[in-house]
């Protein structure tokens, strides 16, 4: 019994050092492109550019939406119309909000 939970610790050793690693390999590699990221965001986005992303956004979304509700895609045509504009203006003025 005593050797079970021997493998049992080295098992979890193991594993808390292959985590401490990937911890340390994601702070040395992940903090400059932290940096890099917020330089990049510096200007802002304006509504142009917000308008574009969240066109996109709503786009690939309502695509999910119709594929996932199968059967009465064309029957529902102008509910998912009508709440692809409100995501799309939604969307856009939080994009521009936030960036």
């Amino acid at each position: 019994m005593a050797e079970g939970k021997r493998g049992d610790l080295r098992i979890l050793a193991v594993v808390l050092v292959a985590g401490l690693a990937v911890v340390a390999l994601a702070a040395v590699f992940g903090l400059p492109l932290i940096k890099e990221f917020f330089v990049a965001l510096e200007p802002g986005v304006g509504l142009k550019t917000a308008a574009l992303w969240s066109f996109g956004v709503t786009f690939v979304m309502f695509i999910v939406f119709a594929v996932v509700a199968g059967e009465g895609v064309l029957g529902e045509l102008e509910f998912m119309l009508l709440g692809f504009f409100l995501f799309f203006v939604i969307i856009t003025l939080l994009i521009a909000w936030i960036f």
